[in-house]
């Protein structure tokens, strides 16, 4: 066939048929089916009998669906619908959250065709009016159920949920019988798909790490609002929603917390129930205890080493001591053997020097020119050296007699030049010496610091050393205070001068100090044993025994701790107290401690006003 006007520029199309092909089919598909079903029932095709045999097909596989109706469903209250169960009112409590929506539609369906009120009425049945009639709880049923966000809310507070947490002693006899059960209840709030188990005995650590961090993260879409108390839309006007909006929310969160801390519970129940937890505690300790194990083996072989190479050392060290020890013995025998030697030709030197003066009769004339020259020569002998005798006796064994004598005084001139220069290098060094100590003796300043101490101040001033130990508050003033209040020299001391005395005290040597205190012990006895004529022929008071002298030995420190332990031991009105404290200081008698009771108070007595005149005078 050839199509297409004739003519320059123009296209010419040729089709030429091929010969068919026969194909082999099979014929399937709703569409052969329905063929089939129209040439057994003898029926005419149409797209309407299509749709009735889908709607047909449909309503027989609802008929397979299974329907638990509602025991008490004619009993229900319309107006508290709110708290019904839904999915027992449509018959699917056996299904509930699992019902897809084709089965909710079915069984809609189903239970309208049986309750509806018109087939009631036509049964003869009476109707309530209006919303009074248990068919509005159907209704409500479908409306929450068929509504996906309504659905979520009503799932979420499910009546039948059991959110219970198993106790520790359920879970310590049988964990994974009863904690498995119980996440998989819980698993259906989890707005993740994939839900780690809680597994075996047997998990890996991995895994058990992953679920328990799966649940400490767990995301849930459960939400409260069904639960709310008021509805918005019965609010009169906008503040009024407002209102209720805010209190709906605050429940919902409050419910959410609820419900966040009873998983994060159930999760810390399972934790500390789950024996592989404990295992691999036991596991982790064991593996840290082996790690401490093998560092304190490393530590203690490092102080082993450490402890090797020391001992080493310390040989190393002693063998080099005793190598240094023995060249220095060795040293010390031949200095010791060379100053023998020495000893021995020195000797032999001063005998040759005695011998040859001695031939020559000491080149005196006289007898006393001979005493006088063999003192020299002895001289010569301590003060010259080796090298020197040598050279002199070697000058006598060859020269004449002049020669000699000569020699020899030349000899003991230089010695005796030497010792004078000896003797006044050691004058000089005395006075040097002297000239320092009266200078740091005198520089005490002006008042009494420039004159002269006499041994009673001295005395004093020991005293109130003692008496005001370091620690005294202002020390050296009211040691100052006290000597100028008891001295009698009457001279004014301060405190400048009482420490440049005490310092030029402390560089005496022991013989200067001891020399001192028995000046003072003199002093102290001559004062306590002589009696003033006065008082010869008087009474012996009631409290002091004048009869006996007594122990004037000065008291230890033994024997005044003694003396104060009776006092505190016997107070005053002890039945005689005296004697039963002399009897508890040995040595002592009852004059004793009584004398050295009253010095004790007066001392005290002496402190306490010496300080309080500084006092006095430092507040002003």
């Amino acid at each position: 066939v050839e199509r297409g006007l004739p003519g320059p520029g123009t296209l010419t199309a040729v089709f030429r048929p091929t010969a068919s092909v026969l194909v082999q089919v099979e014929p399937v598909g709703r569409w052969f089916e329905a063929y089939l079903r129209r040439r057994n029932r003898n029926v005419s095709a149409s797209f309407q009998e299509l749709e009735d045999e889908e709607e047909s097909s449909e309503e027989s596989e609802d008929e397979e669906l299974l329907l638990e109706e509602h025991p008490m469903l004619r009993t229900l209250d319309p107006k508290d619908w709110k708290n019904q169960d839904h999915y027992a009112v449509l018959g699917l409590p056996h299904l509930r959250y699992k019902a897809t929506q084709r089965q909710i539609k079915a069984a809609h369906k189903a239970i309208v065709l049986k309750h509806h009120p018109d087939k009631r009425k036509a049964a003869g049945e009476q109707i309530q009016e209006g919303d009074n009639d248990y068919f509005t709880c159907i209704t409500k049923a479908i409306e929450t159920l068929s509504d996906p966000m309504k659905r979520r809310a009503f799932d979420s507070v499910d009546p039948t949920f059991d959110n219970s947490v198993p106790s520790k002693g359920e879970g310590k006899e049988n964990f994974f019988e009863v904690f498995s059960s119980v996440f998989e209840r819980n698993e259906r709030w989890s707005t993740k798909k994939s839900v780690p188990k809680l597994g075996s005995p047997d998990s890996s650590f991995e895994e058990v790490d992953n679920f328990y961090s799966f649940w400490y993260n767990f995301d849930s879409w459960r939400e409260f609002s069904y639960l709310d108390e008021e509805e918005k839309e019965k609010a009169e006007c906008r503040d009024e929603r407002r209102w209720i909006e805010k209190q709906n929310r605050a429940s919902r969160a409050q419910r959410k917390k609820e419900e966040m801390n009873r998983i994060r519970t159930l999760v810390d129940m399972a934790y500390s129930c789950d024996p592989r937890i404990k295992k691999f505690k036991e596991e982790e300790k064991a593996r840290k205890e082996s790690e401490k194990k093998a560092k304190a083996e490393a530590k203690k072989r490092e102080q082993e080493e450490k402890e090797k190479a020391r001992q080493a050392e310390l040989e190393a060290t002693r063998l080099a001591k005793e190598k240094e020890d023995e060249e220095a013995r060795q040293a010390a025998v031949q200095a010791k053997k060379e100053k023998e030697i020495q000893k021995k030709a020195i000797k032999k030197e001063r005998q040759k020097l005695r011998t040859f003066c001695k031939n020559w009769s000491y080149f005196a004339d006289n007898e006393s020119d001979g005493v006088k020259m063999m003192e020299e020569v002895e001289k010569l002998c301590e003060r010259l050296e080796l090298m020197s005798l040598q050279t002199l006796n070697e000058t006598l064994a060859s020269g004449s007699k002049e020669e000699c004598k000569a020699a020899v005084e030349r000899q003991v001139e230089e010695v005796n030049a030497q010792l004078q220069r000896e003797r006044e290098a050691e004058v000089q060094a005395m006075q040097a010496a002297r000239s320092a100590e009266q200078g740091s003796g005198g520089g005490g300043g002006g008042g009494g610091g420039g004159k002269g101490w006499n041994e009673d101040d001295l005395q004093l001033l020991i005293k109130a050393v003692n008496l005001f130990p370091a620690g005294t508050n202002a020390r050296w003033e009211v040691i100052a205070n006290y000597m100028n209040l008891h001295s009698s020299s009457g001279l004014k001391r301060t405190a400048k001068d009482v420490i440049n005395k005490a310092k030029n005290l402390q560089r005496l040597d022991p013989l200067q100090k001891g020399e001192i205190n028995r000046k003072a012990f003199e002093k102290f006895k001559k004062e306590h044993t002589s009696v003033a004529p006065s008082i010869d022929n008087a009474a012996p008071s009631e409290r002091f025994d004048a009869s006996g002298e007594g122990n004037l030995a000065p008291w230890t420190t033994e024997e005044q701790k003694l003396l104060e332990q009776a006092l505190k031991t016997y107070p005053v009105s002890t039945p005689e107290r005296w004697e039963k404290i002399a009897a508890a200081v040995p040595g002592r008698t009852k004059k004793d401690c009584m004398k050295r009771y009253k010095e004790l108070v007066e001392m005290v007595k002496a402190k306490k006003a010496a300080q309080e005149q500084v006092a006095a005078k430092s507040k002003k």
